[in-house]
């Protein structure tokens, strides 16, 4: 693995993860009245469309990295509508 292929697997994970603390805290307080549905919605949306980039491209660090993306979002998806 070279070592480009690691820095965008780190940089991938960290910025995909950080849905992760908010993903915690909703979990936690079952409380998502301050969080936006068109921004969780939009998100999602993005993630998707690097989905298929990533596929064209067969970049599997870009894909890793929307797939963790894919799991918060979904999760906070989720428990904005549960708690709503």
């Amino acid at each position: 693995m070279s070592l480009i292929t690691v820095v965008g697997l780190v940089a991938a994970t960290l910025t995909s993860a950080a849905g992760l603390p908010q993903v915690i805290k909703s979990w936690k307080t079952k409380s998502t009245k301050d969080l936006s549905l068109a921004m969780i919605i939009q998100i999602l949306a993005g993630i998707s469309l690097w989905t298929v980039y990533g596929l064209a491209r067969k970049d599997i660090a870009l894909l890793y990295g929307q797939a963790i993306g894919y799991i918060f979002y979904i999760s906070l998806l989720i428990l904005k509508i549960k708690y709503k």
